[in-house]
């Protein structure tokens, strides 16, 4: 009878280790933004799923760059040093140059056009390329934005003759100066006492920008992003492919569903927060401009002189892969 209860015991005490092992797989998951933003919720969709599928994981959020500076992450990332990151991947353009294509004025047309391309064999090139730094992605989404002008509508790219711009990525700043504008290089926070103190004209930036930097106090008309937009940004939720390859088929099934459904979520609320700033714009009695597509064809008319040239200029088979983008109707 004591041997059976020793041994019952026993037992229980090796599930129970079997358990808490189980229950050690914790992976970091770093980002910039602040708990209430878009991109922290697609990270937390994922680690909630992942904890319902209860397959011995668990994912464990950084926010507020508070693991990593915002331009940081990728790095590590590639070095195993990090497990996840949401974050822009045009900050590491730095080290793989064909990542400049996804913050480029004119590739991608509105959200649908975006969905679109990251299934497309242009997005599988892109991924062959982090494979090499050891990195995938889990979960793709695209992030638009729009022009604020403080004295007039900008549309088109001879609304921007003349003006003091900022613009959001060096592309974005290669193609305006080529359209007449005079270029001033700062970050989105800045915009606000920039065009207070007449350092600016007009900026360029993501729509959530526009409203959580209370731009609509500064300008006069808006040009949101709508059935067409300039200003995408591809900021996928990446992982280092090492740290996915060893975990359990339980646990890469559990992360892959939570992307799925991330993804779906990312791509309906990048649709409303366009449709939010706009809305607040017009609340503040800011002028509301559309950008027609003979507008969007104009400004890539001068992106392919500009933006595209220098891209293809500076990176290798950059011609190839700008094709590919552009191929994706």
């Amino acid at each position: 009878m004591r041997n059976a209860i020793l041994a019952t015991a026993l037992l229980g005490g090796c599930a129970a280790w079997a358990g808490a092992a189980l229950a050690d797989t914790v992976l970091k998951v770093s980002h910039q933004w602040s708990t209430a933003d878009v991109r922290h919720k697609v990270a937390q969709i994922v680690a909630d799923e992942v904890a319902a599928a209860n397959v011995g994981l668990e994912l464990k959020i950084y926010p507020s760059k508070s693991l990593f500076k915002p331009r940081e992450q990728y790095r590590p990332l590639s070095r195993g040093q990090l497990d996840m990151t949401v974050v822009p991947l045009a900050y590491a353009a730095g080290q793989r140059p064909a990542y400049n294509l996804t913050l480029m004025p004119g590739l991608v047309k509105n959200h649908d056009h975006a969905a679109r391309l990251v299934a497309s064999p242009f997005m599988q090139e892109l991924e062959e390329i982090m494979a090499q730094d050891d990195v995938m992605v889990l979960v793709h989404g695209y992030l638009a934005g729009g022009f604020g002008g403080k004295e007039k509508c900008i549309t088109n790219p001879a609304d921007a003759k003349g003006l003091k711009v900022r613009a959001a990525g060096k592309s974005f700043e290669q193609m305006m100066a080529a359209a007449g504008a005079s270029i001033t290089s700062m970050p989105s926070s800045e915009i606000y006492s920039a065009m207070q103190t007449g350092v600016l004209d007009a900026a360029n930036t993501s729509s959530s920008s526009f409203v959580s930097y209370r731009l609509y106090e500064q300008i006069s008309c808006y040009t949101p992003a709508g059935d067409v937009a300039l200003w995408f940004m591809y900021q996928p939720m990446l992982m280092n492919k090492t740290t996915f390859d060893g975990l359990t088929a339980g646990q890469q099934a559990a992360l892959r569903a939570g992307a799925a459904k991330a993804q779906a979520y990312y791509l309906a609320e990048a649709k409303k927060a366009d449709e939010a700033s706009a809305a607040r714009f017009e609340e503040a009695g800011v002028k509301l401009a559309k950008m027609a597509p003979a507008d969007f064809d104009a400004w890539r008319e001068v992106a392919k002189t500009s933006s595209y040239k220098a891209f293809v200029d500076e990176t290798p088979d950059g011609q190839r892969l700008l094709d590919m983008a552009l191929a994706v109707e």
